[in-house]
């Protein structure tokens, strides 16, 4: 029988469940109490009550919220976060009303927390429809919440091919003075407000001026220009290098690039090519992502899609039975690639892969490997391993609370240890 959870993790499960035997023996135990002990809903609390840290969250409603998920309920859980996102925006208004700016500021910050988290699940509800809407009210939220910082943050358009990409520029201060530059690279469904909190806040914290961007595939460059994932990242991260040189305040001989999630694919692919980057973070390191997508599909199923045998794959997966959980992720994963088909996907994917150039970046680099990586495990070490540039492998831990993806409920000693090596490396 083929493992469901393994392809869970990015949304290959359709195939993985529809050719999964039917379950027999004992009937299966109850559904887990505790929304930390299922995979969809533990991942985004994880990630909401990691942002509180920064501000991005109350946790006192955090745990308000997670009283009213119900086991396995995603509905129960969009509405949720849902309305905790739309309380926050009717405070973050009231707020504004008055001209309380920090105050509406930090309320604009909680909806657009809350507003991801129930993107993050919408797919699971029954009406995947309001995916959109979902997204279009987080980002009212984060662009009023960006006008609010002191100094305000820019939003720039960034020239890609014949059109633009997204960018929020935040400035340490009001100098206009020359400081480094880190470039905050998203992975394959976070948003502005998690890459503020992965990295954007413990920037402007140390004195630096950082660039949030939507990339291909993510945020408005999904949903408004319909752009979708590239495995060559090198040409979105060359374009945007070239627009955040045209800024005075920006040092151009001490940019970094830190990528978070998919973007550990995403940074060191485009530094293998992109010279004028002086550092990269890979958190975590990801060496293959085609491998969590294909380690459990059947041989016979991969010589089709090698074969090019499209009606035979199709045949095979539309006639076998469903998982509503599974073909849910399906929807959040294979969107962002702008792909409905898994044949296509599958072979999509097996282009995003480091072998062939991580011994070519020369820049000194930073990989991260926290203990019960979710979505790479291994990728990290395999990644260290290839390159040839000054290098450093950081083992984040569960004792330390910093354990599985991305470190997301501890951002503040993830961002200790890779804001140090970034001070000493761009000295």
């Amino acid at each position: 029988m083929i493992d469901r959870r393994s392809f869970l993790l990015l949304g290959a499960s359709p195939v993985a469940s529809a050719l999964a035997q039917p379950p027999s023996g004992p009937p299966p135990v109850a559904a887990p109490a505790s929304p930390f002990a299922d995979p969809d809903f533990g991942f985004t609390a994880r990630l909401a009550l990691g942002g509180s840290y920064y501000g991005a969250a109350d946790p006192g409603k955090l745990l308000a919220i997670l009283a009213r998920i119900k086991p396995g309920d995603f509905d129960s859980a969009w509405l949720a976060y849902h309305e905790a996102g739309a309380e926050s925006r009717m405070l973050a208004e009231q707020a504004m009303s008055k001209r309380h700016n920090i105050s509406a500021r930090e309320a604009y910050l909680w909806a657009a927390s809350y507003h991801t988290a129930a993107l993050r699940l919408v797919d699971g509800t029954k009406n995947p429809e309001r995916a959109l809407s979902c997204w279009e009210e987080y980002a009212a939220c984060w662009s009023a919440a960006a006008r609010l910082f002191d100094p305000p943050v820019e939003r720039v358009e960034i020239p890609y091919q014949d059109t633009a990409l997204t960018g929020w520029f935040f400035r340490a201060d009001r100098s206009r003075r020359r400081k480094p530059l880190i470039i905050l690279n998203n992975g394959a469904d976070g948003l502005e407000k998690s890459m503020y909190v992965s990295g954007g806040a413990g920037a402007l914290a140390r004195g630096y001026n950082c660039l949030v961007f939507n990339g291909p595939g993510q945020g408005d460059s999904l949903w408004v220009r319909k752009l979708y994932f590239r495995p060559d990242w090198e040409k979105v991260i060359t374009p945007v290098v070239d627009a955040m040189l045209r800024h005075s305040e920006v040092d151009p001989k001490r940019i970094a690039l830190l990528g978070v999630s998919m973007g550990g694919y995403w940074a060191p692919r485009a530094l293998a090519f992109e010279r004028r980057i002086a550092a990269g973070v890979a958190d975590p390191g990801v060496w293959d992502v085609s491998e969590p997508w294909l380690r459990k599909v059947p041989q016979f199923l991969l010589d089709l899609v090698r074969e090019g045998k499209r009606s035979q794959f199709d045949q095979i997966v539309e006639s076998a039975p469903k998982d509503p959980r599974a073909e849910a992720t399906g929807r959040m994963r294979l969107r962002p690639f702008g792909l409905k088909s898994y044949f296509d996907v599958f072979r999509d994917v097996q282009q995003y892969k480091l072998e062939e150039v991580a011994s070519r970046i020369a820049c000194p680099m930073l990989i991260t490997d926290p203990e019960g990586e979710d979505f790479f495990p291994g990728q990290a070490q395999k990644l260290y391993d290839a390159l040839r540039c000054p290098k450093k492998l950081i083992r984040f831990t569960h004792e330390q609370g910093a354990g599985y993806h991305c470190e997301a409920g501890a951002p503040g000693l993830r961002d200790y240890y890779i804001y140090n090596w970034l001070a000493e490396t761009l000295a």
